[in-house]
């Protein structure tokens, strides 16, 4: 548990599980503290995977650290400037800034990468034009979200999900657009990927913060049938936190995650925070997790 000065701790909760048939994860994250404690830190990355993407481990792991660097610097001016309304335009325009910051700091990495180990084996020097060329193998979508006892700010760049449960414990996701087509999605690879990215911002102007902010790579949604039962899985997540605690549900997260998996075939990857204490939920109106993945047991 992170706790906040002001009077507002977190409970943490993460995990992730390979693809069905895959080698390894091509997903990254990173829950961590930043402002001394006052604040989190959120990400999750999901590389691209396949034969045309064979370096998107690196990718997704580069896309959360770069975004981590550089969220933890606007973390730390939102809990210094948050109390004062009148300096809130300059964090928003923080928020609006922070896609190319991060988008520049991996396109660097990624091109360092490349000119060391060309991905088509090349042995001369290569220009700028020619290393951009070997991108795309190191691509990889990034959800992220930066959240203090005064506000939230969320990042998107692709698919993914970023939901926020309210003080009833009602799901909302912010920054979805409707499904991707395909399995085409917008990835930080891409020229100029700063402009793709989404961002929403959300003062605590009402009172306090959600009891809850879950972020996951796309393997977790893909795995319903329908988004009703992805948005049901995430409020059903929160009142298992209000009822049972975060330790329970951080022993089930991974049996969970990996149902999820069983059922896209992709990995699977959830991150997220909930405000403690959590308030009184309503009486229980289930007894285990639903929704189209088959249920999953509390």
């Amino acid at each position: 548990m992170r706790e906040d000065p002001a009077g507002m701790p977190w409970e943490l909760l993460e995990g992730s599980v390979t693809g069905v048939g895959k080698a390894h994860s091509q997903d990254s994250r990173t829950v961590r503290p930043a402002a001394d404690g006052r604040a989190l830190v959120l990400a999750v990355a999901d590389g691209h995977g396949a034969k045309a993407h064979f370096r998107s481990d690196l990718g997704a792991r580069w896309a959360v650290e770069e975004f981590a660097q550089c969220a933890e610097g606007f973390a730390q001016e939102a809990v210094e400037l948050g109390d004062d309304v009148a300096k809130w335009p300059i964090l928003r325009a923080h928020v609006r800034s922070l896609p190319q910051q991060f988008v520049h700091r991996w396109r660097e990495r990624a091109l360092l990468h490349e000119s060391n180990a060309p991905s088509d084996g090349a042995t001369s020097a290569r220009s700028l034009k020619e290393l951009e060329k070997g991108l795309p193998v190191y691509g990889s979508t990034l959800v992220g979200a930066v959240v203090t006892a005064r506000l939230l700010a969320c990042w998107q760049l692709g698919d993914g999900d970023i939901v926020l449960l309210d003080g009833t414990g009602k799901a909302d996701a912010p920054l979805f657009t409707g499904p991707d087509i395909g399995d085409e999605t917008d990835s930080i690879c891409q020229r100029e990927a700063w402009r793709a990215v989404r961002t929403h911002w959300l003062p605590f102007t009402g009172g306090g913060p959600p009891r809850g902010v879950l972020l996951s790579t796309d393997g977790l949604s893909k795995s319903f049938a329908e988004r009703s039962g992805f948005l049901q899985f995430a409020e059903e997540v929160g009142a298992m936190v209000a009822e049972q605690g975060t330790a329970h549900v951080r022993s089930r997260l991974t049996d969970w995650l990996a149902q999820a998996a069983r059922h896209s075939g992709d990995d699977t990857t959830l991150v997220g925070a909930f405000a403690v204490p959590v308030p009184s939920a309503p009486p229980p109106r289930h007894t285990h997790i639903t929704g189209d993945m088959g249920g999953l047991t509390a």
